[in-house]
């Protein structure tokens, strides 16, 4: 076996340089290039998309968070990195990017809540942008979990039990079921004036029809997004779809 062919074992990670499928043995994955680079993008499109968030803009003149335009891609990233390295690595890079983005949003909270040095002006809008609202916060990273969750059960169900033809539509499939669960979680999740929180929190949140405004119109951007995402789907061949 030749060098440039030699696949490279590092832990339970295998990375192959090979286009045919390399057999992983058990609590082995094995990625490739697609797989790797899709992973290392997922990642960080869910930590642009958390920070981007805090910035509220307007389309057709109603209001829409701006991480709502790259957000959506994470889930046909998602369904590359299934598609490429299995089921496994695919729930790894939920739960990782979960932790990557709860620690971005405590270290953000230490920082704004450190001393600012006199000789720098910006200190209190810097709070005032970055600080975490921790509603928001676990509002978002719930409904990203549950929901990218539910997108690999449905992706998986379907390139097992009904076909692995028209790719396309694995991905439409999917991401139209995670994408509402998603949008409904974050919506009820971060402004609903829910019976359990306290009265102040009650009071800091908006009417039942703002919510519904913002899931719907934020179920739009995020829909046309991610269908403009489908074609990334073919960008790796099947690999490993019979993995747990």
């Amino acid at each position: 076996m030749s060098p440039e062919t030699s696949p490279v074992v590092t832990g339970t990670v295998r990375l192959s340089s090979r286009e045919t499928p390399a057999k992983a043995s058990k609590g082995e994955i094995t990625v490739g290039t697609v797989a790797l680079v899709a992973i290392g993008v997922y990642v960080g499109a869910q930590v642009i998309s958390q920070v981007t968030s805090l910035k509220i803009g307007t389309v057709a003149d109603r209001a829409v968070d701006m991480g709502t335009f790259i957000y959506p891609i994470t889930f046909t990233l998602r369904d590359i990195i299934h598609k490429a390295a299995g089921r496994r690595a695919a729930r790894i890079a939920i739960w990782t990017s979960a932790g990557v983005n709860l620690f971005l949003a405590a270290y953000l909270a230490w920082a704004a809540a450190w001393p600012t040095d006199p000789s720098y002006p910006l200190g209190a809008e810097y709070s005032a942008v970055l600080g975490p609202l921790w509603r928001i916060v676990v509002a978002s990273l719930l409904a990203m979990v549950v929901s990218e969750l539910i997108d690999t059960e449905v992706y998986h169900w379907w390139v097992t039990r009904i076909t692995t033809r028209f790719q396309w539509l694995r991905v439409l499939v999917s991401n139209a079921i995670s994408v509402p669960v998603d949008n409904l979680i974050f919506a009820v999740g971060a402004f609903a004036p829910l019976f359990f929180l306290s009265q102040y929190q009650r009071d800091q949140s908006l009417p039942w029809d703002v919510v519904w405004d913002i899931f719907w119109v934020n179920l739009v951007v995020k829909g046309l997004v991610s269908l403009a995402s489908i074609p990334f789907i073919y960008l790796t061949k099947d690999r490993h779809l019979d993995q747990a």
